[in-house]
Parts: C-alpha cells; sequence; structure tokens
C-alpha cells in the first residue's frame, strides 16, 4: 500500500511540473527569431493568434504542436487557410498536416531535447507544412 502512495505522490508532482511548465509557456509566449505568430480562425470566422515554433526545412517552412494544449493546431486543421506574422510581415498560408516520412525528417532535424520532452509531459508531436496561397 505504501508503494501505490509513493507512485500516487510522484504522479500528482509530475503531473504539477508539466501543469506548471505549459502555463508559464502559455503566459510568456516566447518571441525570439526561431518563432512566428499563427493565426488561426475558429468555425466563426474569429481569429485566434499563437506563438509557434518555426522550422525551416529546405524552402519549406513548418511549425510543430510540441505541447498538450494545441486548439490551434485543431483550428488550422479545421480550416487551413490561416496567416503567419514573421519577422513583422503577415502573410496567407494553406496549412497541410504531415506525417509519414516527411514528418520523420522534420523531426529528425528539429528534435526536442529529453528535458523539454519531459516537462511537457511527452506529448505527441504533430506538424504542419505552412505553403504561401
Amino acid at each position: 500500500m505504501k508503494v501505490v502512495k509513493i507512485a500516487v505522490i510522484l504522479f500528482l508532482v509530475y503531473a504539477g511540473i508539466v501543469t506548471a511548465f505549459e502555463s508559464l509557456i502559455g503566459f510568456m509566449q516566447p518571441t525570439p527569431n526561431s518563432t512566428l505568430v499563427i493565426t488561426t480562425f475558429d468555425e466563426r470566422g474569429a481569429p485566434h493568434d499563437r506563438v509557434v515554433s518555426r522550422l525551416d526545412s529546405g524552402d519549406a517552412l513548418y511549425v510543430s504542436a510540441n505541447h498538450w494544449p494545441r486548439a490551434w493546431y485543431r483550428r488550422a486543421l479545421a480550416n487551413p487557410d490561416v496567416e503567419a506574422t514573421i519577422d513583422g510581415t503577415k502573410g496567407k498560408y494553406r496549412a497541410v498536416p504531415i506525417e509519414g516520412a516527411e514528418a520523420d525528417r522534420i523531426g529528425a532535424e528539429h528534435p526536442h531535447p529529453a528535458w523539454f520532452r519531459f516537462v511537457t509531459g511527452y506529448p505527441p508531436r504533430k506538424f504542419v507544412r505552412l505553403d504561401p496561397r
């Protein structure tokens, strides 16, 4: 019984670490040169901005859902006509979800360190290619 209590406590502490880290990311919204602001639109057409990591590969531009909160990703799948502000310039893009070999290649080119995966709770990583419209 004592082992179960310790396991539950450790799980709750870990869940608290993940929640705290994800909350800080949401509030602080980092904006270094390696990010962009993606604007997605909900079913009523209302815009929603989110800072995401910019992933360049060859001549293509990608972003990924790296965290459990991923409303922007679901909106991009539902309405793939998005906008992205890159280095202060806003453009129109088509969000194309990618899987398979292309997703594996982008993941290998832009890996996450183990500490990052740990503090984010090991969410599945989903990629979107932003094709100019």
